[in-house]
């Protein structure tokens, strides 16, 4: 299968040109059919403060934008955006859209990044889909740091770790550290995506990549806006989880619960 990150520089709290970059960059592309396509958080918006501006409801513009693209390329798209969920709650979200355009998973941010004052609402579960061969799980950006979550997506089957992120220059040595760790620990492919360009307070390095079960690197992008693609393969993945069977060797209690 083939998994594609969209590293796009975001206009800021500007969805129609946002929703414009990235619709052009996914159709030079030439997506194969049937692949992944991962876009980074918020990627309508920017990581943007200014939730009762950006916030939208699951069918909003951005939920329309996003089904309409994953149909019209025959493609499953998983993409950043706040969500209003009733009165008072508001979660960063992954969102899920299958080749026919229609919602499949939806992620809640599980820890909102508090050192740079995000004020979502946190999630509550960890949340598995099919895509293709592969049952995957979507995260998103500070979420990164938290290898316990990871994990639970795993013992639930995943085998494809999706990260969606506005990760800034200044902890970029951070972000693939981390994003090679996960492949490596948890036996998995893990496709991370993060925007370049910048914002009102912080430049974005890019460095988008995608890592095989083993922690190589399969593709990585530079600082610039493209569109980054790797084929994956499950049948290497069961390889390397059976040729060197850490995964049996967890301890599943002292994970913790989530729900």
């Amino acid at each position: 299968m083939r998994v594609y990150c969209c590293q796009s520089d975001i206009v800021w709290e500007n969805k129609v040109a946002n929703f414009a970059r990235v619709r052009a960059m996914l159709h030079d592309a030439r997506l194969a059919r049937g692949a992944m396509v991962v876009l980074p958080e918020m990627f309508a918006t920017g990581f943007s403060p200014d939730l009762q501006h950006i916030a939208e409801d699951q069918n909003g513009p951005t939920g329309k934008f996003l089904e309409q693209m994953a149909r019209e390329l025959g493609v499953c798209i998983t993409a950043g955006v706040v969500v209003r969920d009733g009165a008072d709650k508001m979660h960063n979200r992954a969102v899920v859209y299958d080749a026919s355009g229609t919602l499949v998973a939806s992620y809640a941010k599980l820890h909102p990044f508090r050192p740079g004052g995000e004020k979502t609402t946190p999630g509550d579960q960890v949340v598995t889909f099919a895509c293709g061969p592969f049952t995957a799980a979507p995260f998103v950006c500070y979420d990164l740091r938290f290898p316990e979550i990871f994990r639970h997506a795993v013992r639930r089957g995943a085998e494809l770790l999706l990260v969606l992120a506005n990760w800034p220059t200044s902890r970029l040595s951070h972000w693939t550290a981390l994003l090679q760790a996960r492949a490596i620990e948890n036996q998995a492919y893990v496709a991370g995506v993060n925007r370049c360009g910048s914002d009102l307070e912080h430049v974005y390095g890019g460095k988008s990549m995608i890592v095989d079960p083993r922690g190589q690197i399969l593709a990585q992008a530079q600082d610039g806006a493209v569109v980054l693609g790797a084929d994956i393969d499950l049948e290497i993945l069961r390889v390397c989880r059976r040729e060197f069977p850490a995964l049996t060797d967890v301890r599943d209690q002292f994970l913790g619960s989530l729900a």
